[in-house]
């Protein structure tokens, strides 16, 4: 009989174990990524200011004409219609992405360069030590001619 109940609950460990590390799974692989994204989208919705140009869930492309608490006034076109949406239905914040584009642009052509100087300045380096080399490779060289001469 205990060589029964042994293996039931060695069984019973080993799918509490399974079902424990599937949860932690679905945790890491789908909700917390889910509310990551939120949290930018909140953000994003929220730093939205006058000026900006945005597209709506609906696919409403316009400028921002004015921000309220939670609703903004959209200018859609060149007649000047405005309508007024709820922040909730933004979608996306070109201005913002443009500019976060821009800067990640300078940032990977100022790391260009650091790499470029860095190389240069190896070398320049190792230019320095194959001369350094050369002339104490000559020196000796030309003091046993010297030597020889006398």
């Amino acid at each position: 009989m205990n060589v029964l109940t042994g293996t039931t609950s060695a069984g019973m460990g080993s799918t509490v174990i399974m079902l424990v590390l599937m949860i932690a799974i679905f945790y890491f692989m789908l909700i917390r990524p889910e509310n990551k994204r939120k949290k930018e989208a909140e953000q994003m919705r929220g730093a939205v200011k006058k000026g900006d140009k945005i597209v709506t869930i609906g696919g409403i492309v316009g400028v921002v004409v004015d921000v309220k608490e939670s609703r903004i006034v959209v200018e859609t076109s060149a007649d000047q219609v405005r309508i007024e949406l709820e922040k909730w239905a933004i979608s996306s914040n070109e201005t913002a992405t443009e500019a976060a584009k821009a800067e990640a642009k300078k940032a990977q052509e100022a790391k260009a360069k650091a790499k470029a100087a860095k190389k240069a300045d190896k070398a320049k380096k190792d230019k320095k030590a194959d001369k350094a080399e050369e002339k104490t490779v000559e020196a000796p060289a030309e003091k046993t001619e010297d030597s020889e001469s006398k």
